[in-house]
């Protein structure tokens, strides 16, 4: 018996350990209850990313809440930012690296957040606080550390630098700030150190968690988009009982939202009818005195409908169509002597490793993208591009910038000339080689040279404003100080 009431214990524990190992095997794998064996924690890189959020981003946060207006709405958007970064960071401490077709997809709502930031900026050009959206639109995309391959002025993948590139860049929209508010509203000072200590401090977590690039697990599933919604739902639970249906609301008064985009192409067709002109009356057709009502009595008991002459009215003048902008392919090619950089978007690893000195490269309407060209080439054209890295070693005839807008572009050898013509934002690294280079420039805005010194680089900006006066004999133009 005793025997019997032993067997029967054995069993019982052995029949608790495999339900034990059964719970653990069947946890979704976005649930945080277990990190590196650890039950109940998550991993320390989102553990510190929390510390820095909780600090540093909660500080800036704080002094953008006091100055108000356009700076809390644009502060408010940064912090959704950093939210959605902290949830792909949770994502890559419990998945494995994804396959490269996945990465834009789990990277969208970062990217997202990083747009509309700076779609804000471009919509308030006219605010007094332009210079504050400036150094937040202009340095955001640090938030894109996580992806960085290849970065910028660095040929090592690592995400470090290109957050000290971003921290520049707002620095000099800053610079703006201290000068207009230091003597005046030290709030605004209190803010500009608060907002820079961000990225100083983002820089010293990826040198302690993510120096050579993002970490991701070593075990678990591979990521994907499916595994990132697994990865930030909550845990299993009973599901809310569905809410009740709304009770059905009165005929609207006015036009919803919905219905004004609905009846925009009829408004469009009556705007295009009013263009016509005198021409508007052809589409009408003639009325003969039987169908007039003073001339024919009879027609008033009718109730006013007349019988039309012809079997079907003519057609009024159509709207116009608005056509989608057209999506053109990418072109990367050598055409005869002509490397063509073409509509290129999102991309960091373009590189032209075989040239020619009679070769010349042509870059027109890249967006977001990143080009290296080694060796020696003729020229270089930048045409119609926005936020666009270009690193060259020499060219021995002349770098154009034309109609661009934030380029930024790191000589490594020697150029003899560079030219910038209605750009605006263009951000020059020379070398040591370089420094002999002449820049010209016209009709172009937020133009900066930065000069190796002492292992960093110091800014310089080109004159924008300049003042002519007659001396007697000509005229002398100068450059113009800016009265603060």
């Amino acid at each position: 018996m005793e025997a019997m009431q032993g067997l029967v214990e054995r069993l019982e524990q052995a029949v608790g350990r495999l339900e034990l190992l059964s719970a653990v095997s069947h946890r979704p794998p976005g649930n945080c209850g277990e990190i590196n064996g650890v039950n109940g924690g998550v991993a320390p890189s989102v553990e510190a990313f929390d510390k820095l959020m909780n600090s540093t981003v909660a500080e800036f946060l704080k002094k953008s809440r006091i100055l108000a207006g356009d700076v809390e709405t644009h502060a408010e958007m940064v912090h959704s930012a950093f939210q959605a970064q902290r949830a792909f960071l949770l994502m890559a401490s419990q998945y494995q690296q994804p396959q490269e077709n996945d990465v834009a997809a789990l990277l969208k709502p970062i990217s997202e957040k990083i747009q509309e930031i700076q779609t804000f900026r471009e919509r308030n050009r006219g605010s007094t606080m332009f210079n504050h959206l400036s150094a937040v639109s202009e340095s955001i995309p640090a938030l894109g550390w996580i992806a960085v391959v290849m970065v910028l002025f660095s040929q090592s993948p690592k995400p470090g630098p290109y957050v000290k590139e971003m921290n520049d860049a707002a620095t000099f929209y800053t610079n703006r700030v201290l000068k207009d508010y230091k003597h005046s509203d030290l709030r605004h000072v209190d803010w500009v150190k608060s907002y820079l200590n961000i990225w100083s401090e983002l820089q010293a977590y990826i040198k302690e968690h993510h120096t050579t690039g993002l970490t991701w697990s070593k075990i678990g599933p591979v990521a994907s988009a499916a595994a990132a919604l697994s990865a930030l739902s909550p845990g299993p639970g009973l599901p809310p009982p569905p809410p009740p249906p709304p009770p059905p609301g009165p005929p609207p008064l006015f036009e919803t939202e919905g219905s004004k985009e609905q009846s925009s192409p009829s408004r469009s067709a009556l705007f295009a009818q009013l263009n016509q002109g005198e021409a508007i009356t052809k589409g009408l057709r003639h009325v003969t005195d039987a169908q007039k009502t003073y001339k024919n009595p009879s027609l008033r008991t009718q109730g006013g409908q007349t019988a039309s002459p012809t079997k079907s009215h003519s057609p009024g003048p159509k709207a116009p169509q608005s056509h989608p902008l057209q999506k053109h392919a990418p072109v990367f090619e050598l055409e005869g002597k002509k490397w063509r950089v073409e509509y290129q978007e999102d991309r960091n690893d373009l590189v032209i490793s075989e040239t020619e000195l009679k070769q010349v490269a042509y870059i027109f309407k890249c967006d977001k993208s990143t080009l290296q060209i080694k060796g020696k080439i003729n020229s270089i054209t930048i045409d119609n591009c926005k936020k666009f890295g270009l690193v060259f070693d020499n060219v021995v005839g002349i770098v154009e910038v034309i109609n661009s807008k934030d380029i930024q572009m790191q000589v490594m050898g020697k150029v003899p000339t560079i030219s910038i013509n209605k750009t605006e934002g263009c951000h020059i690294y020379l070398s040591e080689d370089a420094l002999d280079c002449e820049i010209v420039s016209a009709k172009s805005s937020e133009m900066n040279i930065l000069i190796p010194q002492d292992g960093d680089y110091r800014e310089f900006p080109i004159p924008e404003q300049f003042k002519t006066a007659w001396d007697g004999s000509k005229l002398v133009t100068e450059p113009a100080e800016i009265m603060g």
